[in-house]
C-alpha cells in the first residue's frame, strides 16, 4: 500500500443521504451506493485511512420534520436513526468489494452496531478497516455536519472531505445562477461572514478553533473521491 499517491494518510468522508437516492425519490439506490464502495476501495488500496459520516435526508430529515410542528428532539432522533440505516447499506456495498468494516454508532444498538468508541475507532483505522460513524452526535439539535467535524478530530484525521452536488463552494447557487462564481479556496471567516451555507455554525466553527481543513467538492463527477485526494480535483479548500 502506498499512500505517497496521496495528498492525505487519513481522511473523514461526510456523505449525505440524499446522496445515496440517485434516481429515486426515497430510499437508498443500491447503483449509487456500489459507485461510492468501488472509489473508497481504491482509495483504501492507496494504505489512506478511511472514516465516513452519512446524513439520513434521504429518509427522514429531523429539522424540516421539527418546522412541521414535530418536537425537536424527537426529530432529531428520528433522523439519527434514518443515518444507522445509511450506514448499513454502505457497510454492505463495501464488505461486497472485500473491505472491512465497523459501524459504530452514537446511540448504543448494538444488535446491528458496535457503540462509539474513540479508542476503538482509531484502532479499526490503524488496522485498515473502514469506520462508519453512525447517529450523529448521539445528541438533539447537531447536525451530522457538526459530528463528521467532531469525529475527524477525534480520529486525528488530515481533512474533512465533504461531498456535494456541486464542485465546490459558489458565491450562489450555481443551479439557479449561471454566473455563480467557484471559490478556489476560503479562510473560515469568509466563510462566515459571507454566510455561505455550506456548513452550519457549529461544524465551522469547531473546524476552525482546530485548524481542520475542509474541502467541498462534487460527488458525482467520475471517480471525484479517488481523484481529490491524489489531487487530480480540485474543489474548494476551507482551512486558516
Amino acid at each position: 500500500m502506498n499512500t505517497k499517491k496521496s495528498k492525505y494518510k487519513k481522511i473523514l468522508l461526510k456523505l449525505s443521504g440524499e446522496a445515496f437516492l440517485g434516481q429515486r425519490q426515497y430510499g437508498v439506490d443500491p447503483k449509487i451506493s456500489d459507485q461510492i464502495a468501488k472509489q473508497i476501495k481504491k482509495i483504501s488500496d492507496l494504505g489512506i485511512g478511511i472514516a465516513i459520516v452519512i446524513g439520513g435526508g434521504n429518509i427522514f430529515r429531523g429539522y424540516a420534520a421539527s418546522t412541521n410542528g414535530m418536537d425537536r428532539a424527537t426529530a432529531d432522533y428520528m433522523g439519527m436513526l434514518a443515518t444507522v440505516m445509511n450506514a448499513l447499506a454502505l457497510q454492505d456495498a463495501l464488505e461486497k468489494k472485500g473491505l472491512e468494516t465497523r459501524v459504530q454508532s452514537a446511540i448504543d444498538m448494538p444488535k446491528i452496531s458496535e457503540p462509539y468508541i474513540r479508542r476503538k475507532a482509531v484502532r479499526h483505522m490503524e488496522k485498515g478497516r473502514i469506520v462508519i460513524f453512525a447517529a450523529g452526535t448521539g445528541n438533539p439539535y447537531f447536525s451530522t455536519d457538526t459530528a463528521a467535524t467532531l469525529r475527524a478530530l477525534e480520529v486525528h484525521c488530515d481533512v474533512l472531505l465533504k461531498a456535494t452536488k456541486v464542485s465546490g463552494v459558489y458565491d450562489k447557487d450555481p443551479k439557479k445562477y449561471k454566473d455563480a462564481k467557484k471559490y478556489e479556496s476560503l479562510t473560515y471567516e469568509e466563510l462566515l461572514e459571507k454566510k455561505l451555507e455550506v456548513m452550519d455554525l457549529s461544524a465551522v466553527t469547531l473546524a476552525m478553533e482546530n485548524k481542520l481543513p475542509i474541502v467541498v467538492f462534487n460527488l458525482l463527477e467520475q471517480d471525484s473521491i479517488l481523484k481529490l485526494v491524489c489531487g487530480k480535483l480540485s474543489g474548494t479548500v476551507i482551512k486558516s
